[in-house]
């Protein structure tokens, strides 16, 4: 997909800004691009994708394993940094990543944008019920609400049934969550039987996993909040706030090329893959001069819509379904390709299914797979679990073992869910 002319003279000139500034005081990168033969700024951005290598994640925990505790990929001195966040450690070790005040605006910056799209502004009161830990989307999303001129609630510290009734004491109007711990407020909001309604949310704005792009989900997010609209988003605290949903399309998200240079590639040939493709997306950031990333593989897998120019009249890259699932969850099942979110659209659009989990193991050296389901409240737990496994089988043609267990008995999950075992 082909940017418009100005977004990709925009990017070019922020890329040879950034390049110049890691060759002269960024060890990290000044090493890995001299390795490479890049000892100049490369003159468009073709030749930035021919000559700069990909930056793994492997190479950066190294990196701060080597040079503890915050690394080398650091562009000025360790004074001049004044935020800290850590990666949530889902998919392998944590990582530490420093912001100064300048790389910190572009943060903020870029969650605004998430914001204006989810047609968020000064009159909305922005609740955030989660405990703050060192995950930079928290702290992003809140420093935004506050900049925004929002009211920012947050809500760390309190049990579900305290977060409620914060919410609706103090008539919030928009909340930003994972898609799971928005399931489970809801839930336990029918539990302790806290009238929804009664409040006035009108929007949930989600991220940390694909749920809000996943058009199932999203329902039945919208059904258990009253009508309140699902916005999703993407991030990563190693690159910062990517994505932000398309108004019209509502399982595309855009890429905030003004901030980011997005790439989508063939995993395994590394060829760039074209409009209506599927791959890998890689990105630079352009903002965040202070703790840079050039050409990081995400891991994450995403479809390139087939047309330049959205629906919505915008021509930032379009990924369709949003993020589909990182390469690593990726399962080949009887030679099918299964991916989390498919199958929590199989899941969610058969209802009721309260929470789920998947097995992923090995018999006779090939995946296998089993789902246990928790059923809502009012299913009939043999009945459910027929249907499930017919909607599998229509979905996949696969036969896929689907037992229920009692209710409560699977986890919630506040920020992050885990519902994929591999064993």
């Amino acid at each position: 997909m082909t940017p418009a002319p100005d977004i990709r003279a925009d990017q070019t000139r922020k890329i040879q800004s950034l390049v110049e500034a890691l060759l002269a005081s960024n060890r990290f990168y000044a090493a890995k691009l001299r390795a490479a033969g890049v000892d100049r700024v490369p003159g468009d951005l073709r030749a930035f994708c021919a000559r700069v290598p990909f930056t793994c994640k492997t190479e950066l925990i190294d990196d701060q394993s080597k040079h503890p505790p915050f690394g080398s990929n650091l562009t000025y001195p360790v004074e001049d940094y004044s935020r800290f966040h850590q990666t949530s450690g889902t998919s392998g070790q944590p990582m530490r990543w420093l912001d100064t005040p300048e790389s910190w605006s572009w943060v903020v910056e870029c969650w605004t944008r998430i914001y204006r799209s989810a047609g968020v502004g000064r009159q909305d009161r922005v609740f955030f019920p989660f405990s703050f830990g060192p995950f930079l989307g928290f702290w992003g999303g809140f420093d935004a609400a506050a900049h925004l001129g929002c009211l920012a609630i947050p809500g760390g510290g309190m049990r579900s049934t305290a977060r409620l009734r914060t919410l609706l004491d103090n008539e919030v109007t928009v909340l930003c969550t994972t898609p799971t711990y928005a399931i489970h407020l809801a839930g336990v909001a029918a539990e302790e039987k806290v009238d929804l309604s009664a409040g006035k949310v009108r929007a949930s704005v989600v991220a940390g996993e694909p749920g809000g792009s996943i058009p199932a989900t999203r329902s039945h997010i919208e059904q258990l909040w009253c009508g309140a609209r699902v916005v999703d988003h993407h991030g990563m605290t190693e690159i910062g706030p990517v994505s932000y949903a398309c108004p019209l399309r509502r399982s595309v998200l855009h890429v905030m090329e003004a901030a980011h240079f997005p790439e989508v590639i063939d995993p395994d040939t590394l060829a760039a893959v074209g409009p209506g493709g599927t791959g890998e997306l890689v990105l630079t950031n352009l903002g965040r001069i202070g703790s840079p990333i050039l050409r990081y593989r995400t891991g994450d897998t995403v479809t390139l819509a087939p047309e330049p120019r959205c629906e919505c009249g915008s021509l930032e890259m379009a990924l369709e379904g949003g993020i589909l699932g990182r390469r690593d969850d990726m399962v080949v099942v009887r030679g099918v390709n299964m991916y989390p979110s498919a199958v929590e659209q199989v899941l969610r659009s058969s209802g009721g299914v309260a929470e789920y989990r998947v097995d992923v193991y090995s018999e006779k050296s090939l995946a296998e797979m089993s789902i246990q389901i928790e059923p809502s409240a009012g299913e009939d737990p043999a009945a459910l679990s027929h249907r499930i496994a017919a909607a599998l089988q229509y979905a996949f043609g696969l036969r896929i073992a689907v037992s229920s267990v009692p209710a409560g008995a699977l986890p919630r999950f506040e920020a992050k869910s885990k519902r994929w075992f591999y064993r």
